[in-house]
């Protein structure tokens, strides 16, 4: 008795419900994912890359309105295609922006991106040879619309604050001190001075001081090559002239101290710091900023925000 050959059976096509007419049909501002966890390759400011974890928000709008929905799943994988094999630049964003529209077959005319990640970059000590790590939250925004692509670039920076009215403060009571220290001793001799203040009665208050945040945003004009975030935040860093430091040995403590003793400052003095390299910037068509002083006298925090344009370009 002959056998017969068992027949392969075909699978039958999957359902694709997506196709089905919408109940209420009407385009659709935005359609996307959010929270996409991604690796991204960044600077780590000193002439390399580095891999970051980064999340994405990934959008298209839907234009036709009978259609029921977006091919999500397209926008996925070219998304992590991309970013797997580029730097993030203006120009790789574009790509993708306008990838994700061609994707969707007609359905769409313009997408939108959003990548949060903590950027690391390598900063030297101030005095000695040491460096450390150092991280900056990160924000990006690129959206593509009629051929247009808008960026805005946001990112958080940390420094360290000392108070103006408290320094006033304890000057006067380091002077009151000397006057009570010294009272009938003139004339007092330089190095009577100099031993007195190396004392422990040399410092009768110290001003106090505490770490602050720097939040800006920046929408940024389209005809640079790269995203300008270490140029930027190194422009912010020396306006305010106090940066908060990584690996550090007595000599760049001291050099420190000495920062936060030539770099008095309210919020309202940062807020107009950070301002005046904002806005003197030609990469930056529009600004805004925000300035904390997390408060080592209060419980509560001082800040002072700040908007503007960068400079008229020709």
């Amino acid at each position: 008795m002959s056998s017969v050959p068992a027949v392969a059976a075909v699978p039958a096509p999957l359902p694709d419900v997506a196709l089905q007419a919408p109940a209420l049909a009407r385009p659709l501002d935005w359609v996307g994912m959010e929270g996409i966890a991604i690796p991204v390759r960044v600077s780590d400011g000193a002439g390399g890359h580095v891999q970051v974890a980064a999340q994405a928000d990934l959008s298209v709008n839907l234009a036709r309105a009978g259609e029921r929905g977006i091919h999500m799943s397209r926008l996925y994988l070219r998304l992590q295609q991309e970013l797997a094999r580029h730097e993030v630049t203006p120009a790789g964003l574009r790509h993708i922006l306008q990838a994700s529209v061609d994707s969707q077959s007609g359905l769409a005319d313009r997408a939108r991106l959003r990548l949060r990640y903590e950027a690391l970059l390598l900063r030297g000590a101030l005095r000695s040879d040491n460096a450390g790590w150092k991280r900056y939250p990160v924000e990006i925004e690129a959206s593509l619309q009629d051929g247009h692509l808008k960026l805005v670039l946001g990112f958080g920076l940390e420094y360290s604050s000392t108070c103006p009215c408290s320094a006033a403060l304890s000057r006067q009571a380091n002077a009151a001190r000397f006057s009570a220290d010294f009272a009938g001793a003139a004339p007092v001799p330089v190095e009577a001075v100099r031993d007195w203040l190396a004392s422990d009665r040399g410092m009768a208050a110290t001003p106090h001081a505490q770490r602050s945040e720097a939040k800006v945003r920046v929408e940024l004009r389209p005809q640079f090559d790269e995203l300008p975030l270490l140029a930027l935040i190194d422009a912010l860093e020396a306006a305010l002239g106090t940066p908060v430091q990584t690996a550090v040995k007595r000599e760049d403590e001291q050099a420190f101290a000495e920062l936060n003793a030539a770099n008095l400052m309210f919020c309202e003095d940062a807020a107009r710091r950070v301002a005046s390299v904002l806005s003197a910037d030609a990469r930056v068509e529009r600004w805004e900023a925000t300035v904390s002083h997390f408060e080592s006298l209060h419980p509560h925090d001082a800040v002072a925000s700040v908007s503007g344009g960068g400079p008229a370009v020709p």
